[in-house]
């Protein structure tokens, strides 16, 4: 540690105790000054202190508020009654030393009364705000979902360029190669007859998988079927034709026959 930093950490200290001790002191005169100016204002002696503890607990209440809501909306409300609370009592004690324990006019009298129910107004009323700040901080924020992680692949640029900035590049989630066994395999089943659930369990894989291996199943995993065996057609032996001849008959000339018509038998007298 420094020689610097520990001379700030005594200073610190030493200024801590001398605005604590400050504050007693003020706070012990102005609450003398203060009793003695209710009892110039008519009020009964013993009630009188009661007096300075409104004042100066509205002053210490709009204090502390300060601090605890230094950004908060509801900052500017107690530093007016902090002002207001200070006027107060350095008015009142201005008043009780320029009388020198007379009794106080009327209007006066009547100003000091309505300091009681005043404060009590102002302080409810910071008490409120102060419970509404804190409500509103204990509210949880809705918590976002997480985006994609976003790689932003850039490239150095010219100092005098001005081209737009690359559009983010999402990252995609790497695709799991098929085993081209077990897609010929499921397809060979499924041509068999097999269902998706039997072709699961033999390649140990889940339904839907089977399903899309027989289904996006690419051409070259489909098993390509045996060639067929050629047949071979034995050729028909050659036939040699051989010359046929026929002998050849002569020809006979066909005479005609005589048409003998047939003789009608004749009736030769009479009968």
């Amino acid at each position: 540690m420094s020689e610097r930093s520990t001379a700030m950490k005594v200073a610190r200290w030493v200024a801590v105790l001398v605005i604590v001790t400050i504050g007693v002191a003020a706070f012990a005169l102005s609450f003398a000054a203060l009793k003695e100016l209710a009892i110039m204002a008519r009020t009964p002696p013993e009630l009188a202190w009661l007096w300075p503890v409104i004042v100066d607990g509205t002053i210490i209440q709009a204090t502390i508020s300060m601090l605890v809501l230094a950004s908060g909306p509801e900052r500017r409300w107690f530093l007016g009654v902090l002002i207001c609370g200070a006027l107060v009592s350095v008015i009142g004690n201005s008043v009780h030393a320029a009388m020198a324990g007379q009794h106080l006019p009327w209007w006066a009298a009547a100003l000091v009364a309505a300091v009681a129910p005043v404060s009590l107004l102002v302080d409810t009323h910071g008490l409120a705000m102060l419970f509404r700040a804190s409500n509103r901080e204990d509210i949880p924020k809705a918590v976002a979902e997480p985006e994609p992680s976003v790689v932003v692949v850039s490239e150095p640029l010219p100092a005098d360029s001005r081209r737009p900035a690359p559009a983010p590049v999402r990252r995609r989630k790497p695709m799991v190669r098929r085993d081209p066994a077990k897609v010929a395999k499921a397809i060979e089943m499924h041509a068999a007859g097999a269902k998706f659930p039997d072709i699961a369990t033999a390649l140990g894989v889940s339904p839907s998988t089977a399903r899309n291996y027989v289904g996006k199943a690419k051409p070259a995993d489909t098993p390509a079927p045996a060639p067929a065996a050629p047949v071979t057609v034995p050729e028909p032996a050659p036939v040699l034709a051989a010359p046929v001849t026929a002998p050849v008959r002569p020809v006979i000339p066909v005479r005609p026959r005589p048409v003998v018509q047939p003789m009608l038998p004749l009736a030769v007298g009479g009968a």
